[in-house]
């Protein structure tokens, strides 16, 4: 199992945290995803490679910043 962990500003609750795990668990390999927002970091746990770009982008789109 590969892992990532991303440096993430914006995110301030744990709704924030809600959003950001629901949108990347869509992605396909993707087995789970930890968003804290408190240390403003979210952790992909990954069964296969998934380009970086693709998981940025699903977060930025959310409006937070990928550091």
């Amino acid at each position: 199992m590969k892992e990532l962990e991303l440096k993430v500003e914006g995110m301030v609750c744990g709704g924030c945290e809600k959003r950001v795990v629901n949108s990347l668990s869509t992605l396909e390999g993707v087995s789970e995803v930890i968003a804290n927002h408190q240390t403003g970091t979210v952790l992909v746990k990954m069964t296969e490679d998934i380009d970086i770009e693709v998981i940025k982008e699903k977060i930025e789109d959310l409006g937070f910043e990928v550091k």
